[in-house]
């Protein structure tokens, strides 16, 4: 098995890589319900102002020119806007395609989980389509369980999608 990434914090230089790896799966996945690719703008925005505790990061492996190349990137974001629940993020965890099965999101999520104990946070939370199985099993081997399943909240690709949401309390 190759060396896991590094991961380190995302820089505005990154967000054109992200945003790659991003929109990759908006037009054939329910990995993401956005329905229409992120503009470099949108992007730029939603890095823009970030608190500490709520960090963007990248994957890198070191290419044979000792170049960095970004293989997936990981964020946690607030859970909801009421201050009560400033306590608690959601995360967002993508690898590029061709890096499947590496042990990257392995790595981007424990990284989450260090940072956000550091922060002083209580507990994640991911909200994960039904069917993305793998996202599911990798959660779970992190130590997050199963709190919730919303079925047919979600509409994309001409159909009904069930939501599961995973806690990992800190």
């Amino acid at each position: 098995m190759p060396a896991p990434p590094a991961i380190r914090l995302a820089t505005a230089a990154d967000l054109a890589e992200i945003n790659r790896i991003y929109n990759h799966y908006v037009p054939q996945s329910t990995t993401t319900y956005d329905e229409a690719p992120w503009t470099i703008q949108q992007r730029e925005a939603w890095f823009a102002g970030r608190q500490a505790c709520h960090p963007v990061t990248v994957a890198v492996l070191t290419d044979d020119d000792g170049g960095e190349v970004i293989v997936g990137w990981g964020s946690l974001h607030p859970f909801r806007s009421r201050s009560a629940y400033r306590f608690t993020a959601e995360n967002s965890v993508y690898v590029a395609p061709e890096q499947h099965r590496q042990g990257i999101g392995s790595t981007i999520l424990a990284d989450q989980i260090e940072r956000a104990k550091a922060a002083e946070l209580k507990a994640i939370i991911a909200v994960i389509d039904a069917e993305q199985t793998a996202s599911i099993a990798l959660h779970a081997k992190l130590g997050y369980e199963q709190v919730g399943r919303f079925p047919k909240i979600g509409r994309k690709f001409d159909r009904w999608l069930d939501v599961v949401f995973m806690q990992r309390v800190l």
